[in-house]
């Protein structure tokens, strides 16, 4: 066996098994596929996700211990299934409107919860990718606070979007609080857990601009406009005109905050 090979893809394993928002994939994955006729498959496929996450990280990152976030997957969608295969027809149809917004909730307390505790539960996947002598830093803490309460903050609107569609509108396949409006809040969710530790350790070293800045930041939050207008052009006709507006408008803001992105020295960004 090439050992000299095996050992960086087991590091890069462990990397990516060692971030909070491949701890958050079940929920995710859940959340944007549950609805009328999707129950099942939805439970199913987050349920395989929480299992691979937890035997994979028990095997690559032998020494990694037991996250909050994992076991909370494998136990709530286990529960979900259990309930779902004894459900009666009723049941069934109600867990498929609002099962979506039971998980998004179930992922607000976790988040809040954690934070209540002293313990966000980003900090466990944190402290598998820094020197033990920065765990109990304020910096280090105060950055895992904040992203966890981002977090907790876009699963609560994806939450509110679901209930809006479900109990307004009565539409839970609406396009906009269905779809557009909570993959923005994971996409935005996501962008700010890469983009904030990187401002932090600028922060410290004295530096703050350039693909760090909070036009940076937006960036991709902007890009999800364009394929948000597309979608509108394919599945609601009527509003063609919106559709070709969230294109021609996110097209734009994105070419512009890169542009200011860029404005910056290159020697004010951080190795």
């Amino acid at each position: 066996m090439d050992t000299g090979a095996s050992e960086p893809a087991r590091a890069a394993a462990g990397g990516f098994l060692d971030n909070p928002v491949v701890g958050m994939s079940p929920w995710i994955v859940f959340a944007l596929l549950v609805g009328p006729g999707r129950f099942e498959i939805a439970v199913a496929l987050a349920l395989g996700v929480a299992l691979v996450l937890v035997i994979g990280g028990r095997i690559v990152n032998r020494g990694s211990s037991w996250k909050l976030l994992e076991l909370a997957d494998v136990i709530f969608f286990a529960i979900l299934s259990v309930v779902g295969l004894m459900a009666d027809d009723g049941t069934r149809r109600w867990l498929e409107t609002y099962a979506g917004e039971v998980s998004n909730i179930a992922l607000v307390v976790i988040a809040f919860g954690s934070m209540a505790l002293r313990n966000p539960f980003t900090l466990q996947y944190a402290r598998e990718q820094v020197d033990r002598a920065h765990w109990n830093s304020p910096e280090f803490l105060r950055a895992n606070y904040v992203i966890t309460g981002v977090w907790g903050l876009a699963f609560l609107v994806s939450a509110l979007a679901g209930a809006y569609g479900d109990l307004v509108l009565r539409n839970p396949n609406n396009l906009w609080t269905g779809w557009i409006i909570q993959i923005a809040a994971i996409v935005a969710a996501v962008r700010f857990t890469v983009w904030y530790p990187k401002v932090v350790r600028a922060r410290a070293r004295g530096r703050e601009s350039g693909p760090l800045s909070p036009a940076a930041l937006l960036v991709p939050v902007a890009g999800v406009l364009v394929p948000a207008g597309i979608a509108v052009l394919i599945f609601d006709g009527d509003l063609w005109w919106l559709g070709v507006a969230l294109i021609v408008v996110g097209g734009a803001l994105t070419r512009a905050l890169h542009r200011k992105a860029s404005e910056a020295p290159a020697d004010d960004v951080p190795a």
